[in-house]
Formats: C-alpha cells, sequence, structure tokens
C-alpha cells in the first residue's frame, strides 16, 4: 500500500498563520501597497474621465458608425481595436444586409438630408462589396 498511496507531489502548508512574523509582515506591506495603487489610479480614472468626448447619439451617428463598421470587413479601414486591415466579407454583407432593412424601415421617416446620406452610404457599400466578390 505505501507504494500505491504515493502520487509524486507534495503537499506544503502556505496558510498564514503558518508563516514567520516577519514574512506576515512583508505580505501585509505588498497588499497595503497593492491597494493603494489600485485607489490612487482609480482616483486618476475618475478625475482625468474619457479622453474625447463622445459623438451625440443621433440616427445619423448610428447609420455612420455602422457604415464604418462595415468598411472595416471590407477591409478599406483598419480595426480601431488593433490597427490592423482584415477582409471578413460574411460580416460586411450582414452589415450591409442590416443598413438595407433599416432602409427600407425608415423610409418616409427620416429628415431629408438623412435619407440622402442613408442612400448614398448604402449605395456606396453594395458597390464597395461588389467590387470586392468578383
Amino acid at each position: 500500500m505505501g507504494d500505491a498511496d504515493d502520487k509524486g507531489y507534495k503537499v506544503e502548508d502556505r496558510r498564514f498563520f503558518q508563516m514567520s512574523e516577519e514574512e506576515q509582515a512583508r505580505i501585509r506591506e505588498e497588499e497595503a501597497a497593492r491597494r493603494a495603487a489600485a485607489a490612487e489610479a482609480a482616483a486618476e480614472a475618475r478625475s482625468t474621465g474619457p479622453e474625447a468626448p463622445l459623438p451625440e447619439i443621433t440616427f445619423t451617428a448610428f447609420i455612420i458608425s455602422l457604415t464604418s463598421s462595415a468598411f472595416i470587413h471590407l477591409g478599406d479601414m483598419p480595426d480601431p481595436a488593433t490597427g490592423e486591415i482584415h477582409k471578413n466579407l460574411p460580416l460586411a454583407k450582414q452589415t450591409i444586409d442590416l443598413l438595407g432593412l433599416l432602409r427600407e424601415k425608415t423610409r418616409n421617416n427620416l429628415a431629408e438630408e438623412e435619407e440622402k446620406l442613408f442612400d448614398h452610404l448604402l449605395y456606396d457599400l453594395r458597390m464597395r462589396y461588389v467590387k470586392e466578390t468578383r
């Protein structure tokens, strides 16, 4: 039974009360320093706020956001998160189809400028997609 019980690993008791007073003091100081650094970073983040103001939430901004996403998937613009250019035609098609659906559902319910912008953006995206898939 002695050989069968030997699993090849060693268990060490690292609970706090098993440490010397010096080790306990060192761990307490490190933890206090970590908490102070985290609190300082949080306070700085709250005081500086966002670096760039967010755009106003409008239907036009929403359409431009979706259009930008489609252009990113077509490989025309770099991914803002990575700065790299990648093509993902299925996602581009899905975004263009979504914009087409929104266009049909909002027809005659938009301001003239919004209608023109929407039509032009959707046309440009569709032509760009066709060019990419031929």
